[in-house]
C-alpha cells in the first residue's frame, strides 16, 4: 500500500512564455495550496531548477529559447527527484510521447483542463519518492540479468504515468507485472481494471468500455459505466490488446490522446483520469505491418515497452521459483524436492512458462508419497527435456539493452558451473574435473555466485 502522503506546502515550477497561460495555471495551483514559482522560458527554468528542489515542475513544449524536452532531459539526466509533466498543442501526440519517453510523468492537452491538471497534480505529489518494486514469489525471484532487467524497469516506469505495454509468452507473468507497477506507484490504493480484450463481443466494446445512457438500445434500462469510468483515477490493464477489432481501436485511440470518452447514446464527454497498460503475447509490431492493428495506437500504446522473459531463459532461477511456488502451495504438508527433481524441472523448457510450473507442482504435490516429490511424480513431458548442453546453449546470451560486463560474465560462468553440475548430480569433485578446475576452485566459485549443492556427494577436499 501506498502511504506517502501529499507534501506540506508543496513547490510547483510553471514553465511557459506565454503570461496568460501562466496566471492560469498559477491561481489554479495557489488555490490547491502550492507554493508557485513561474518561468517564462526553458533558461530560466534550467536556472531555476539549479538553485532550489520542487515537488512537481509543469512546462509547455514549444517556447522561444527552447522546448519542454530541455527540461525533461535536464531533470532526468541530473537525476533529480522532480516529477516533470509537459503541455502539448491540441492534437499533437508526437511530442507527448517524445517527452514521456524522455522520462516526463505525464502530459496534458491544451487548451488545459482544470479537472485534468487537478488530478495530475494529485497524483504527481503522491508519487512515493523511491518506488520499491513489490518482490513476488511468482515471478520475480531470482538473479538473473533478465530478472533484474525487468525489476529494475517496473521500478522506473512505476514513478510514470505514461502508457507501458508488455510482452512475452502466455503464462510469463505480463499480468502480474502490471499489477507490480500499480502497486509501486501513485495509483497503488486506486482501481485497477484488467480487461481480457478477446473476450469481449465485438458489438458490445463500445458500451462496455465508455458506458452507455439509459435508452441507447434495447435492453438499456438504466445509465451504466464502462472500464473507463470503473477505472476513473487508477489504472485499466488491457490484456490481448491485439485482439481488438479495428473498430474498436479508432475509439480507443481517441479516448487515450484526449483523456475523454463518451457513453454510448450521451451527447457529450467525460473527462477520464485512466494510466493505460496493454499486454499481449503477440507480436504488436508485426500485426501493425499485417494491417491488422493501428499503427497510431500501437505507438500510443508502446511508449514504454518491457519484455518478461521465458522461463526457459531463467534455468539459473527456477530452483528458488520453484521452491517458492511450491511453499506457497503445499500449506501444512512438509513436502519437499528430491535433488532429482530439481535438476529435471531446471531441464525442463516449459511452453507454458510459470503457469506451467505451477500446474506441475500441484499436480506433484497430489502425486507424491512420503512428502518427497520426485522426477516420476512432476509428469514432464520428454518432448520438452532439455540436455545439460542444451541449457547452455539457451542461457548464454549476450543481455538485451544496456547490462554491465561483469555481470554477464558472471552468468556465463554460473550456467557453466550449473551444467556441469547437473551432468554429474552435482558431484563438485567430477563437475571441477569436467571443467578443468581443482575442487577448491570450484568450492570457491560456487560460493561467489552463490550456487547451493543439495548434499556432499563424494566430494573430496
Amino acid at each position: 500500500m501506498n502511504t506517502t502522503a501529499m507534501p506540506p506546502n508543496p513547490t510547483v515550477l510553471l514553465v511557459d512564455d506565454e503570461p496568460d497561460i501562466l496566471e492560469l495555471l498559477e491561481m489554479t495551483l495557489i488555490k490547491m495550496g502550492m507554493e508557485v514559482d513561474c518561468a517564462n522560458g526553458v533558461q530560466a527554468a534550467l536556472a531555476k531548477l539549479a538553485r532550489k528542489n520542487y515537488d512537481l515542475c509543469l512546462t509547455d513544449m514549444r517556447m522561444p529559447d527552447g522546448d519542454g524536452l530541455q527540461v525533461v532531459q535536464h531533470i532526468t539526466q541530473h537525476n533529480l527527484d522532480i516529477p516533470v509533466a509537459v503541455i502539448t498543442a491540441h492534437g499533437n501526440m508526437e511530442n507527448a510521447i517524445s517527452a514521456l519517453k524522455a522520462g516526463a510523468f505525464d502530459y496534458l492537452n491544451k487548451p488545459v483542463s482544470l479537472s485534468q491538471l487537478r488530478a495530475l497534480v494529485k497524483s504527481a505529489l503522491n508519487l512515493p519518492k523511491n518506488a520499491n518494486v513489490v518482490i513476488s514469489d511468482k515471478i520475480l525471484l531470482g538473479h538473473s540479468p533478465a530478472m533484474q532487467r525487468v525489476r529494475d524497469l517496473i521500478g522506473r516506469v512505476a514513478r510514470s504515468q505514461a502508457p507501458v505495454h508488455i510482452t512475452g509468452e502466455s503464462g510469463s507473468g505480463k499480468e502480474l507485472a502490471a499489477r507490480l507497477i500499480v502497486q509501486s506507484g501513485a495509483r497503488s490504493e486506486r482501481p485497477i481494471v484488467a480487461v481480457n480484450c478477446g473476450a469481449i463481443p465485438e458489438n458490445l466494446m463500445e458500451s462496455e468500455f465508455f458506458g452507455y445512457r439509459k435508452g441507447a438500445f434495447t435492453g438499456a434500462d438504466k445509465d451504466r459505466d464502462g472500464f473507463f469510468q470503473a477505472a476513473h483515477g487508477g489504472t485499466l490493464f488491457l490484456d490481448e490488446v491485439a485482439d481488438l477489432p479495428l473498430t474498436m481501436q479508432v475509439k480507443l485511440l481517441r479516448a487515450i490522446q484526449e483523456k475523454k470518452v463518451r457513453k454510448v447514446g450521451a451527447t457529450v464527454e467525460e473527462a477520464v483520469d485512466v494510466r493505460i497498460i496493454s499486454a499481449t503475447h503477440h507480436d504488436l509490431a508485426e500485426r501493425v505491418k499485417e494491417g491488422k492493428f493501428r499503427q497510431d495506437l500501437y505507438y500510443r500504446l508502446n511508449v514504454i515497452p518491457i519484455q518478461m522473459p521465458a522461463l526457459r531463459e531463467l534455468r539459473s532461477d527456477i530452483p528458488d521459483i520453484a521452491q517458492q511456488t511450491l511453499l506457497r502451495l503445499r500449506g501444512e504438508q512438509a513436502v519437499q524436492f528430491s535433488k532429482d527433481a530439481v535438476i529435471a524441472l531446471q531441464n525442463y523448457t516449459f511452453p507454458g512458462n510459470v503457469r506451467e510450473l505451477e500446474n506441475v507442482i500441484e499436480r506433484a504435490l497430489a502425486l507424491c508419497e512420503q512428502n518427497v516429490i520426485t522426477v516420476s511424480d512432476l509428469h514432464l513431458s520428454p518432448s520438452e527435456r532439455s540436455s545439460p548442453d542444451q541449457v547452455m546453449s539457451d542461457s548464454v546470451r549476450p543481455p538485451a539493452g544496456r547490462y554491465s560486463l561483469p555481470d554477464f560474465l558472471d552468468e556465463v560462468e554460473r550456467q557453466a558451473l550449473l551444467a556441469a553440475l547437473e551432468q554429474t548430480t552435482f558431484n563438485r569433485t567430477a563437475a571441477a574435473k569436467r571443467l578443468g578446475l581443482t575442487f577448491r576452485t570450484m568450492r570457491y566459485r560456487m560460493e561467489r555466485l552463490g550456487i547451493k549443492a543439495p548434499e556432499d556427494n563424494g566430494d573430496e577436499d
